[in-house]
């Protein structure tokens, strides 16, 4: 008699697919019943997981959770121009609710333990054991334990008869959700090394994107994207739409070397058209309509947002607390943002709100509603201390004779 049952997020790649037949040859589950959670991905992605989870496991789940991906994790990224180390987040905003769907299959199935592909060295990893221990639940991670290498990992796949698309001379290790694509492994885990156009799937490169731009103009309500020229969308069906628009001319790629949570500076490769164009636009129009002083602070703010959101601790308090304020925020963040699309690039155009604090009589040249001359006052007390610090070295500067 074995452990019982055992759940598995299950993605269909080689990480996971190896870990079905180890959780019983190394670990002695009885069951293993897999999960595969659709937020995004390409459709035939899914199939894949579907249908190797029905070979494959003893039981098998794919669940549908776009809608809440979008609405509980990209919007909020948005409201706080999410991004980390200079690129916008995509997988941490997913393994939480990954995670979520993953607990719920088990407590459904009565499973004590939820495994997952995690290796010991990446990011993946805390945010699965954050939420599954938050639970109660027991965590088992074969790749990080076992201590396995790709080159085993390939090896034992052929043994065990499990198609992965991954081979030794292109062992690449890719995510991917509606909001963006990682790319790492093989030679790309080399700095030096000039990743290959075959690892881009969103995006054409910016030599062969067309040679005229494209402008469109994308409309936020209260912080989040609802059209694209004038055309009224749901998140998700937006989002899929500026991916393929941005994608085609070659916006949003970021190859880069980015410090992982343990500290492991990392060579990471993303694709995200839709983020970057959406982001872009979302800043640009806060600055017309928050003040100074709330443009200062939020700034922290989703600073805080986004290193709270990349390590996945989503049920930390001051989570809850920072996006609490954001939507405080947010709700004079409405207006539209006309954008350029071309070689790689997005440049804001123009920008309109009827939340705008903006006086165009007030800052025009011609305008006399103010009167000038009561800047007078303002400029005889600016800077009034650092003026006399700069006096007092002045005067105790010695002065050099002349011969």
């Amino acid at each position: 008699m074995g452990k019982g049952t055992i759940v598995l997020a299950y993605s269909g790649g080689l990480d996971t697919s190896i870990c079905i037949p180890l959780l019983k040859e190394r670990y002695d589950y009885d069951r293993v019943i897999t999960v595969a959670v659709n937020v995004g991905q390409r459709d035939e992605e899914i199939d894949v997981a579907t249908k190797k989870g029905i070979k494959l496991a003893d039981k098998h789940y794919t669940i549908d959770a776009r809608e809440a991906f979008v609405n509980n994790h990209i919007f909020p990224a948005i409201k706080a121009n999410g991004s980390y180390e200079g690129y916008p987040m995509g997988t941490s905003l997913a393994r939480p609710l990954i995670a979520e769907e993953v607990v719920k299959i088990a407590r459904k199935e009565g499973a004590k333990a939820i495994g997952h592909g995690c290796t010991g060295k990446g990011n993946d990893q805390l945010r699965f054991d954050f939420i599954i221990r938050s639970a109660g639940l027991e965590v088992v991670a074969p790749i990080r334990e076992l201590n396995l290498t790709r080159d085993w990992e390939i090896d034992y796949a052929k043994k065990h008869k499990i198609p992965v698309p991954v081979k030794k001379d292109k062992p690449w290790s890719m995510d991917e959700n509606c909001w963006s694509r990682s790319i790492e492994g093989g030679n790309l885990e080399d700095p030096a090394y000039h990743p290959p156009e075959e690892i881009y799937l969103w995006t054409v490169s910016p030599e062969n994107a067309p040679d005229k731009t494209e402008k469109i103009t994308l409309e936020f309500t209260e912080g989040i994207p609802v059209a694209i020229n004038g055309k009224k969308m749901k998140g998700y069906d937006l989002i899929q739409r500026l991916n393929i628009l941005a994608g085609k001319h070659g916006i949003g790629r970021n190859d880069m070397i980015e410090d992982r949570i343990l500290g492991i500076k990392a060579r990471e490769n993303y694709e995200h058209p839709a983020a970057t164009v959406i982001l872009t636009a979302h800043r640009d129009l806060e600055a017309l309509v928050l003040t100074r002083q709330e443009l200062v602070f939020k700034r922290m703010v989703d600073d805080k947002w986004s290193e709270l959101a990349y390590k996945g601790l989503v049920y930390e308090p001051l989570y809850a607390a920072l996006n609490a304020f954001i939507d405080t925020t947010q709700v004079r963040v409405n207006g539209k943002v006309d954008l350029e699309l071309f070689k790689g690039a997005v440049r804001v155009l123009g920008r309109s709100s009827p939340d705008a604090i903006y006086s165009e009589d007030m800052v025009s040249f011609d305008s006399t509603t103010l009167d000038q001359c009561h800047a007078i006052g303002v400029s005889q007390y600016f800077g009034i201390q650092a003026r006399m610090v700069h006096a007092r070295k002045t005067r105790k500067t010695p002065v050099k004779s002349k011969k």
